[in-house]
């Protein structure tokens, strides 16, 4: 495994895995929106689960369940987001992230 630059600001790392692919580690003080974002998801969730035991309307709960799953999703794409800034910011030439991983990442999120 060989290093790739590690941010100045140390808000991310990239590590080469033993098959050459680059992982990213992003900072916990960067994802703390990325955090409030899932929690609240979380939270919506319960009321799901909640409104499915009180038997609660059909239109209720999807409308619940899309709320959430927007939540997850936009949790989704801020990681990727945060990621794709930082390495820009770190590695302006982009040679130590392969675009077709991010672009992988980005479109599982679809």
């Amino acid at each position: 495994m060989s290093p790739v630059p590690k941010s100045r600001a140390g808000m991310i790392s990239l590590i080469r895995d033993a098959q050459g692919d680059v992982n990213m580690t992003l900072d916990t003080d960067e994802m703390k929106g990325v955090q409030k974002r899932l929690r609240r998801a979380e939270g919506q969730i319960g009321g799901v689960i909640r409104m499915i035991e009180a038997g609660r309307d059909c239109a209720d709960i999807v409308t619940q369940l899309a709320a959430a799953s927007k939540a997850i999703d936009r949790a989704g794409f801020a990681v990727i987001a945060l990621g794709l800034r930082q390495c820009l910011t770190d590695d302006p030439s982009g040679s130590a992230v392969d675009a077709a991983s991010l672009e992988k990442l980005f479109l599982s999120l679809a």
